[in-house]
This record gives structure tokens, C-alpha cells and sequence, in this order.
């Protein structure tokens, strides 16, 4: 997913292994150390064997990432806005709820769960509206979450409903902060537009939820259903874009073999390092360099930079306390409505946004992150690798052999495919030993993105396994989940086996061009 550049330092908590650390810019971390000596840590486990002996020395990660970050690949069939659908996901799988549960009196174990990933969108209700950490989401029913104010610009007038909500504070910076659990959905606009999307979901449900409904309950009965059509809609719509579809229908019907295999179901679940650090990277290499983002930002005018300029946790709102309505997202450019037979919210070709394909490039504005020195720590891939080898991760190779090893049918990649893959990284840089070395010994992430060049942009193999494997485990222990209650079906989409993320959208907006697009055309 989309890295924020000002983050500090990250910390992986390895099962049976302690703490490793590294820090980013010498940044302290946030959490007071008073909090951290009574807080348990988030949970990431090892899947497969440790890498300890088997990583790259930092010329040959050097030169593998100036490859990766040269720009090339090409466009993808999967609309953009999944690449951002992608990164609210990472977020909620790795949301951590204890800054908003400090303050209250809570167990060991409700502590441990809120530090533990699950996919119930802990990232948009925080602890709830009882929670008086959280209480600041929600408006004051106690049932639907805020939603914020644009600030008119060029002749756009202010429009409610359609920024995050802001304002807490007394410095500019304070009332320019997103009120939401996770600062980080607003550390660049598409993902912030999600977030808000999905507040907007959340209080349509409350709205149509049937009048039989007790009051005390319409809060939790509405967030089971919204987070179970949330699932639903990753599990059928977005897991199948970004991997191989058979190896996603297998997982869900028959079964994990290599991940948390045999636990009961609503034991905590932790999160493999594997799909952490590197399969689930697969979002960098689907960021584009720039977006028709709406009629005002058009014609690639909607660069990366200025996506993340206009959020307040990457940078000021363009130097406004609200977002300029001139920023609002036209969502008919990220997701394609006529799969939903919606052909009146559709735009013409030229002005759609696709995902850039799944394979070994990254766009060249990734490679000089703002913020850092010139040099290898401002290129993401490098930072991505660096982080691989901080955590010993497991090659490709040695995750290929243990995943054979629990009955999963996956083919190592040769020689031959490592090297040429498929029309993206090329590594004639390297010198023949570095070659030689790489293909020994590939760094996990290099190895899941050549993967999926070599299958048409879609996950394969160990990648999709990790990924799949992960996604499961993640829904089985959420407390509302689809995979615990195999009989439940959506009712908010077409029929009762369709909801994607389109019908989300349309749920969300009312089905309104004028929601969904309030700029015009």
C-alpha cells in the first residue's frame, strides 16, 4: 500500500523471537513508554522459515531496487481505486485500538485483541461510540459517524458530507487532523475519500436497518452487517482482481495448510511477516503516477504528490483546514459502475483510472520519497527490501519448498523467469555474481511481484497463498465473520451471492450521480 514517507520507526513483535526494530527518519515512536511497558505488543508471527542466513548484501539490494523504481510495466485491467480499497485494508488489518482504549478499563485479553489483526473495521469504529476514547467519531445519537465540511473553492461552494470530519483542536495543524481511529487513512486523498465512503456506507445501514430493531442494538446490529458485506465484498470482488481466483476459492473452501492451521476459530489471530511485509506489497507496484482524479484535476493533473498534499497526516490541506471541495473524488474514475449495470455512472476510456499492473516496477515517483535525503532510503522498494532483510524474512525459494511441504501445490520459478520475467524489471545492472545471488536467494517481494508479472498482473503461487491463507485466518477471528457463519449472505447488493464494491458505492451514494460525483462531469 501506499508507504507515508513521515512515518517514524516500525517494530515487529515476531512470535518466539522478541522485538525487531528499525527506525525511519529518527522519528521517536508514538506510544508513551509508560503505555508500552503495560501494552502488549502486536502480534506478527513467522508462516514459513526464517531468511536469517539468506539475504542480499545492500549493494545487490541496491541495485534490485533502482530496477524495480525505473518506472515501466503498464496499466491493468483492475480499476485504481482497488489499489486504495487495498491500503484501507492493510490499515484495518494492522489498526492498532489502543491508543483509544487507554483511557478505559480494559483486560489483558481485550487488550491483546485490540492489537491484533482481524478484518472488522476496528480502523473505522475505533472501540465503539460507548468507548469514551471513541466517542469522538460518532455524532451524538450513538449510532452514526461524523462526516466533515469541504471549504468552497474557485466557485465550488463548501459541501457537507464529503471530507473527513476535522475541526478538533486549537492550533491549525490540531483542526486540520482527520477525527477518525486511524490517522493513517488520511495520509493521502484517495485513501481518505475511501474512509469516507465507507463512514457513508455504515450510515446508510443504520438508516434502512428495519424498525424491529431495538435501540440498543441498532449500533451493533448495523456494524455486523456492514462488516460482513465488507468481507463479502473482499472475498468475492477484491481478493479475486489481485490473485489467481482458484486459489482463492480453494482457501475458503477447504482450508488453511500452512497459516495458524487447527487453532479454534475465535482464538486471536496473529499476522504472518510474510504477508506483511512483503505478498501484501503487492499495492505498491499498482500505484500510478498520476490521476484523472476529477473534471477540475483531470488529464493526469491528480499527480501522487498532490494526493497526498491535500490530507492533513501527509501534508496541509493545500494550506486549508477543511479539503477544497475542488478535491472531491469522482468515483465513476476508480471503479468501473458498469459492472454493475450502471452504465449511466460510467466515463468515457480516457478518462478511467487503472491500476498500474502487479509485477517487479514501481512508478519513478516512488523512488525519491519526499522527505529523505537523495539516496537509497528515499526509494521505496529499497525500504521495502531493507525491511525484508531486518526481519530475516524467507526468500521465495525457501517459502515455495515449505509451502510444498504442507501440501500446497506451488512450482518454484526458474532461472530463466526470475531473470526475464515479463516485460518489467530488467537487472542487467547487476553483475553476474549479484545475478547469481538473486536467483538463489530472492527477496520474498521480488519473488511474489515476478509471480504475478508472469501470470497477467494477478498473484500466484506463494504469493497468493500467503495472501489467501492470510485474509481467511483474519475473517475467521473477527468477531463478526463471514467465515465462522458460512450460511450468511449479503442483502444489499443485486442478489444474495453478488456484492462488490461497486454495490457498496451505489448502497453508500443512494445510487446518485450527484453523490458520487458532485463536481459534475
Amino acid at each position: 500500500m501506499a508507504e507515508d514517507p513521515k512515518h517514524g520507526s516500525e517494530s515487529y513483535f515476531v512470535l518466539g523471537e522478541g522485538l525487531l526494530t528499525e527506525s525511519v527518519g529518527g522519528r521517536a515512536r508514538t506510544l508513551a513508554a509508560a503505555a508500552e511497558a503495560v501494552t502488549p505488543p502486536f502480534r506478527f508471527s513467522r508462516m514459513g522459515p526464517s531468511g536469517i542466513n539468506r539475504q542480499l548484501p545492500d549493494a545487490n539490494r541496491k541495485k534490485i531496487a533502482n530496477a524495480m523504481a525505473a518506472g515501466g510495466g503498464g496499466a491493468s485491467q483492475i480499476p485504481a481505486g482497488y489499489t486504495y480499497l487495498g491500503q484501507f485494508v492493510d490499515h484495518d488489518l494492522t489498526f492498532d485500538k489502543t491508543n483509544v482504549m487507554l483511557d478505559a478499563t480494559v483486560s489483558p485479553s481485550a487488550l491483546l485483541q485490540a492489537r491484533s489483526p482481524s478484518l472488522d473495521l476496528d480502523s473505522l469504529y475505533g472501540a465503539g461510540p460507548a468507548d469514551p476514547g471513541s466517542a469522538r467519531f460518532y455524532q451524538p445519537d450513538g449510532l452514526h459517524l461524523k462526516m466533515g465540511k469541504t471549504v468552497a473553492e474557485e466557485g465550488i461552494t463548501s459541501k457537507d458530507g464529503f471530507d473527513l470530519p476535522r475541526g478538533a483542536g486549537a492550533t491549525a495543524a490540531a483542526k486540520r487532523k482527520a477525527i477518525i481511529p486511524d490517522p493513517r487513512n488520511d495520509e493521502n486523498l484517495a485513501v481518505a475519500q475511501t474512509h469516507l465512503a465507507m463512514i457513508r456506507f455504515h450510515n446508510r445501514v443504520v438508516d434502512t436497518l428495519p424498525a424491529s430493531v431495538p435501540l440498543a442494538q441498532r449500533f451493533e446490529k448495523a456494524r455486523e452487517v456492514v462488516t460482513k458485506h465488507y468481507q463479502w465484498m473482499l472475498r468475492t470482488d477484491y481478493l479475486p482482481r489481485i490473485c489467481t481466483p482458484g486459489v482463492i476459492s480453494n482457501v475458503f473452501a477447504n482450508g488453511r495448510k500452512a497459516f495458524e492451521v487447527g487453532v479454534p476459530s475465535t482464538d486471536v489471530p496473529t499476522m504472518p511477516i510474510e504477508f506483511s511485509v512483503a505478498a501484501f506489497r503487492l499495492g505498491h507496484a499498482m500505484i500510478r503516477r498520476a490521476y484523472n482524479w476529477n473534471r477540475i484535476f483531470d488529464d493526469g493533473f491528480g499527480s501522487l504528490e498532490l494526493l497526498f498534499e491535500f490530507t492533513a497526516h501527509s501534508g496541509t490541506l493545500g494550506g486549508n483546514q477543511r479539503l477544497p471541495s475542488t478535491w472531491i473524488a469522482d468515483f465513476r474514475r476508480l471503479y468501473d459502475f458498469r459492472e454493475a449495470g450502471r452504465s449511466d455512472l460510467a466515463v468515457p476510456a480516457a478518462k478511467f483510472n487503472r491500476a498500474m499492473r502487479i509485477d517487479t516496477t514501481l512508478v519513478n515517483p516512488l523512488r525519491s520519497l519526499p522527505g529523505f535525503p537523495e539516496g537509497p532510503e528515499a526509494n521505496l522498494a529499497f525500504r521495502n527490501l531493507a525491511r525484508a532483510r531486518m526481519v530475516h524474512l524467507a526468500t521465495g525459494q525457501q517459502m515455495a519448498t515449505f509451502l510444498r511441504g504442507k501440501g500446497v501445490t506451488v512450482t518454484t520459478l526458474t532461472r530463466a523467469q526470475l531473470r526475464d520475467g515479463n516485460g518489467a524489471a530488467t537487472l542487467e545492472a547487476l553483475t553476474q555474481p549479484q545475478r547469481d545471488a538473486l536467483f538463489r536467494n530472492t527477496p520474498l517481494w521480488f519473488y511474489i511481484l515476478r509471480e504475478a508479472e508472469l501470470n497477467g498482473g494477478r498473484l500466484k503461487g506463494v504469493g497468493a497463498r500467503i495472501v489467501a491463507e492470510t485474509f481467511h485466518r483474519a475473517m475467521e477471528g473477527s468477531n463478526a465473520s463471514i467465515v465462522r457463519d458460512p450460511t450468511w449472505r449479503p442483502s444489499l447488493g443485486p442478489n444474495s451471492t453478488t456484492f462488490r464494491m461497486v454495490d457498496l458505492l451505489i448502497f453508500a451514494f443512494r445510487g446518485r450521480k450527484a453523490l458520487l460525483n458532485p463536481l459534475g462531469d
